[in-house]
């Protein structure tokens, strides 16, 4: 039931995924009341902690895919924007690159978010896949957060626009790899058939161009949010433990 090969039905807004959304703000309502405590030594045990965590949930994704003859070239390579900023999270994790968190940020915590409110998923809890999709995602968001709230990094507007570009620069790169393997990495080929917020932006491939402005305007919402306030900005010009790599 936990490692199987996975039938057991997903209902959006069911009590599985009530509970996952539950945890998200658990977890992010206990890193917004620690924002402001003393640090100590345990945060680089912490990212490292968290870093592993989501690459072995990563690897047993794999596995299991392999174990029961579900990976496959046009949907498994990590080419969604969420698997994309998997992967840079768990290298801003071992890091703390400020350059890296410019692109988490938005991309993560604007394709999480998305992610959770309308999961592309086909087993619930509690099966491996409903912790893996969950956890990830969640765990994107929280380090996002983490990085903003308790290492002092801010998004910049600048940041914002670095973002939007990072994306447009995998968009051909996508679309090419989709027809070379009939794949729908990043839902650029059509929408899924779950259902999800591209059902409002139009028919293909107009939907493409609506992301464009919707994700311009999540970015621009987290900006807005968490930008550095001008009475801060004297304070934290040198973020402590930043790395500018």
């Amino acid at each position: 039931m936990f490692w199987d090969a996975g039938d057991h039905v997903f209902e959006v807004f069911s009590f599985g995924h009530l509970m996952a959304i539950g945890f998200l703000a658990i977890n992010v309502l206990l890193l917004y009341s620690l924002k402001n405590k003393k640090k100590d030594g345990l945060s680089r045990s912490i990212e490292i902690g968290v870093a592993v965590l989501l690459l072995l949930l990563e690897c047993l994704y794999h596995i299991w895919q392999l174990q029961y003859g579900k990976w496959k070239v046009s949907h498994s390579l990590p080419l969604e924007q969420c698997s994309i900023s998997l992967l840079l999270t768990i290298i801003l994790l071992f890091t703390g690159s400020r350059r890296l968190y410019d692109i988490v940020f938005f991309t993560g915590i604007a394709g999480a978010l998305q992610a959770i409110s309308t999961p592309v998923l086909f087993v619930n809890f509690p099966h491996f896949r409903y912790f893996h999709f969950f956890l990830t995602h969640i765990g994107i968001i929280w380090t996002s957060l983490y990085f903003t709230w308790m290492k002092g990094y801010k998004p910049t507007f600048f940041s914002l626009l670095k973002a939007m570009l990072f994306l447009n620069i995998l968009l051909p790169f996508i679309l090419l790899v989709n027809k070379m393997v009939n794949g729908n990495y990043m839902f650029l080929s059509r929408k899924p058939a779950t259902g999800s917020i591209l059902d409002f932006l139009g028919p293909y491939p107009w939907y493409i161009v609506s992301l464009e402005a919707v994700a311009f305007i999540m970015f621009f919402v987290l900006w807005l949010l968490f930008r550095e306030r001008k009475h801060n900005q004297g304070k934290s010009k040198n973020y402590p433990g930043q790395t500018p790599v």
